[in-house]
């Protein structure tokens, strides 16, 4: 596993979504985003860079109710992509962990892609929105990734007064602490019990 890019396409259509999403984990960090949520395209744009993963996504949804159905789904999608990319996780790092500042907000990740989906975060966002963003979303879409990715994923806003920095910080962090857990690291699964499931 160590010389691939590790790579999965999911596609995942309801009744309020349709979702195409590429993701090469070992990519360039490129992005390629067609979706009707700004802020969060930003936000995936950045976790692109910071991954150095590459992502592309074409999505749709029922955007004049809300952005939940749309924000979840993809954070469905992009979960279960990390998952399907990663295989059977022979040769990779497993664990990741980034503190990411942005100007006056310090946040933290921390990962264990365990085959064992669980989600902790700390810390709230001051501001209900962000541009026209609900920043309850942050919380569903990171939750989304880490049940369907199959990975324990803890975050924290440790400190911070402006709530888009306190996103990006999250995002960025994340993306940086995924990239440390995928890098190439023997040639064994990292687990004493020989699978991670």
């Amino acid at each position: 596993m160590s010389g691939t890019p590790l790579e999965a396409r999911v596609e995942r259509t309801t009744r309020e979504t349709s979702i195409d999403l590429f993701l090469r984990l070992r990519g360039r960090g490129e992005a390629d985003l067609d979706m009707p949520v700004p802020f969060l395209r930003h936000m995936l744009e950045l976790f692109a860079k910071h991954a150095r993963a590459d992502l592309i996504v074409r999505a749709t949804g029922d955007v004049e109710v809300d952005d939940h159905h749309l924000v979840e789904d993809l954070g469905l999608a992009l979960g279960r992509a990390i998952h399907q990319a990663l295989g059977d996780k022979r040769g990779i790092r497993r664990y990741g962990e980034r503190h990411t500042p942005m100007d006056e907000t310090l946040a933290r990740a921390v990962i264990d892609l365990s085959g064992r989906p669980a989600f902790v975060m700390l810390g709230d966002i001051p501001s209900e929105r962000v541009g026209t963003f609900p920043t309850e979303l942050v919380r569903e879409f990171f939750k989304s990734v880490a049940n369907e990715a199959r990975m324990a994923l803890h975050l924290a806003i440790l400190y911070g007064e402006n709530s888009h920095h306190m996103v990006e910080a999250l995002f960025k962090a994340f993306a940086a602490a995924l990239r440390m857990a995928v890098e190439a690291d023997g040639d064994e699964v990292p687990s004493t019990k020989g699978v991670l499931e």
